[in-house]
């Protein structure tokens, strides 16, 4: 049987090198996202630009870090997931748009994932569908620690994975085309109090807890219900924010290491808390 080396995504298409890829990697899903996030870092510089994968390494804070473009579903980010974790990436971090399920959330709230509901498809072919699709607990633990510090709403909790945009979200198709589940899975989700759905968390999510690696992922809510719109206001933010619990994980790797404990515990309450 041919190697994963044998195939055109390989290196993403043979323009990356051992050694360029940063142990810890933000996995935005556009393109347009990657500049977004590397203009807060110290330094950084291209090293490819493969069809939906554009990647940048570089230093923040002082230290080696990557961003790695996804493009759109669970198919091209399973190979954004495979690839980086080849050439040595062991955390990954998810940064996107969505749309929120929950009738409390807001244009602009932060969305991070305990866990997503696997709609995806594409983590169907490489483990059963019981197999759950949770966050890694320190990641998701910095990503509130840089939310709360940075002063964002934010909410934490399941999130859901679809392979369709349009059909998979419950939106209408061209020429007015429903089915009969479009009509129920909005509703599904929210009453199983799923907080929002987009094309790539269950699949960075699962694929990084079978290859032993640390993931978590924090989206904006961009649907405006006023407008029907767009709206990106909280962009900024979810890449701040992302940037920082990276920063996050990075000084709590470093205490695990010079501590020799395989965890970062949260203190206990003062002796005077009443719980």
């Amino acid at each position: 049987m041919p190697e994963q080396s044998s195939y055109i995504h390989n290196k993403m298409g043979g323009k990356l090198n051992d050694n360029q890829i940063a142990p810890y990697v933000i996995m935005p899903g556009s393109q347009n996202r990657i500049q977004k996030i590397v203009k807060h870092w110290d330094e950084y510089r291209i090293l490819a630009e493969h069809y939906e994968f554009h990647v940048c390494s570089g230093l923040l804070k002082g230290q080696e870090i990557t961003a790695c473009s996804t493009g759109i579903g669970g198919r091209s980010t399973s190979i954004a997931v495979d690839e980086m974790a080849a050439l040595g990436a062991h955390t990954f971090i998810r940064v996107g748009v969505t749309g929120g399920i929950q009738e409390h959330m807001q244009v602009g709230d932060l969305v991070i994932a305990t866990g997503a509901v696997r709609l995806d498809r594409t983590s169907e072919h490489y483990v059963f569908k019981e197999y759950p699709a949770v966050a890694d607990t320190e990641v998701v633990c910095a990503l509130i620690s840089a939310a709360k510090s940075l002063g964002c709403v934010y909410h934490a909790g399941i999130v859901a994975t679809v392979s369709s945009f349009y059909a998979g979200q419950g939106i209408t198709c061209h020429n007015g085309y429903r089915n009969s589940r479009m009509d129920t899975i909005g509703a599904d989700l929210k009453n199983a109090n799923v907080y929002d759905w987009d094309s790539e968390t269950a699949t960075i999510l699962t694929l990084s807890n079978l290859y032993g690696l640390r993931a978590g992922r924090v989206n904006v809510v961009v649907d405006d219900p006023d407008t029907g719109l767009y709206n990106p206001i909280g962009e900024e933010m979810a890449v701040g924010v992302t940037n920082k619990a990276i920063e996050t994980l990075m000084e709590w790797d470093k205490h695990k290491k010079e501590t020799e404990q395989p965890f970062i515990l949260p203190s206990l309450p003062p002796e005077n808390y009443e719980i």
